[in-house]
């Protein structure tokens, strides 16, 4: 039998301002073309594209449109939008993916929809399409689907289309979350067709941390503190509670803070670090190169992450595979997996919980350096893209 997957996303790399869920559906389809002849057997041809959209933030990816295109061996057709906001609304993929669902129908081919992210046009509109031809749907939200998203920006429109449209769509997908505590935040808002929990596929080093240099800080140091925050600068990342945490810590340090976002929310940022009278401890690296992201984070002591959502959040895995360990809030998807693996701390959501723990993190020296050098194989193993993608593959051929 004949399968083609259609993976439909508002936006693919390039537009790497997006961040982790770019980076995560790119890896995904990557590794499934890597893989296909092994996953497909005898009674089944697989076969896979991805329809997206020329969103790059307020700007267009410099692609030529409605072409089939090769990125990294997957077929990628990339579409003008009308709306250069969050909404990606785009006649032509709608259209386009119309197209595709009717000419599988007529070549008898099963065609699966993976749609990826919730709250934009392109992903609600692509399932409104498939649900109306009785076309399978595979929906990851990649956070999308969580009490904090639904009430944080545009609660009441997100409530409208929910009652309207989303509730009845949602009901009739098949969702797949990247972690336990995503699936219970996915449970507690509707009752999909199926839930499956599998990790995200993370892009991890080339290189072999097997033996890490073991870094010696201690309490008498007098090199500072290396702190890292790499991801998307926004509301939702927990910057604020973070830099009030910082004040009078009894020690030296240094955060970086790598990633970009929107420049008025980053300028309210560097303004609220000027009063609290940290500025001079914070270095502002901007949006980092993706090969020169695991050696900036092997060079820090600690990766910090006080976000009030996450699904799963790459960066976490990114960290550890090169032996950095992690500060996580409770709110992130990997807290449970960090915590269980004993790679890192798990901290509350106020200044006075991320100051405790950066205090005990900064003095658990020796139990750093065991994380530094166990860290790297334990994800090697975890994640490993060969045994995730056979679970991803499992998915799809259950799907109906």
């Amino acid at each position: 039998m004949s399968i083609k997957i259609l993976q439909v996303t508002a936006a693919y790399k390039p537009a790497y301002i997006y961040g982790g869920p770019t980076m995560s559906v790119a890896k995904l389809c990557e590794v499934l073309v890597q893989n296909q002849r092994q996953l497909a057997n005898s009674n089944n041809d697989l076969e896979l594209a991805v329809y997206t959209t020329t969103a790059n933030g307020k700007t267009e990816l410099n692609v030529v449109p409605n072409k089939n295109t090769l990125i990294d061996n997957v077929k990628v057709t990339y579409f003008k939008r009308l709306t250069k906001d969050h909404t990606h609304f785009s006649p032509a993929l709608l259209l386009a993916l119309r197209s595709e669902i009717l000419r599988s129908t007529k070549n008898k081919k099963k065609l699966i929809i993976h749609i990826h992210a919730w709250w934009n046009l392109v992903s609600i509109f692509s399932c409104a399409i498939a649900k109306w031809y009785n076309v399978p749907v595979l929906l990851t939200p990649r956070g999308m689907l969580t009490a904090y998203t639904n009430t944080n920006r545009n609660s009441l429109a997100k409530k409208i289309i929910h009652n309207a449209l989303g509730k009845n769509l949602l009901k009739y997908c098949h969702i797949h979350a990247t972690s336990e505590k995503e699936k219970s935040d996915i449970l507690s808002i509707i009752n999909p067709k199926s839930i499956t929990v599998i990790a995200n596929l993370v892009e991890l080093s080339d290189y072999s941390y097997v033996n890490p240099i073991i870094k010696q800080t201690s309490t008498n140091d007098i090199l500072p503190f290396q702190l890292i925050y790499l991801s998307r600068i926004e509301e939702k990342k927990g910057l604020e509670l973070l830099f009030e945490a910082l004040v009078d810590l009894p020690f030296n340090y240094n955060l970086t803070i790598a990633g970009s976002g929107q420049e008025q929310y980053v300028e309210k940022l560097k303004i609220k670090a000027e009063t609290l009278k940290i500025s001079d401890k914070i270095t502002w690296a901007g949006q980092v190169r993706k090969e020169d992201k695991f050696n900036l984070l092997a060079n820090h002591d600690l990766m910090i992450l006080t976000s009030y959502n996450e699904n799963f959040a790459n960066v976490v895995i990114e960290s550890l595979s090169v032996g950095t360990p992690v500060l996580l809030s409770n709110e992130v998807g990997l807290a449970d997996y960090v915590a269980e693996k004993k790679l890192g701390w798990i901290t509350g959501l106020t200044p006075d919980n991320i100051k405790k723990d950066i205090i005990l993190t900064f003095k658990s020296s020796e139990l750093r350096n065991i994380i530094r050098k166990k860290a790297p194989l334990i994800i090697k193993q975890d994640f490993d893209s060969k045994i995730l993608i056979k679970k991803y593959f499992t998915l799809y051929s259950q799907i109906n």
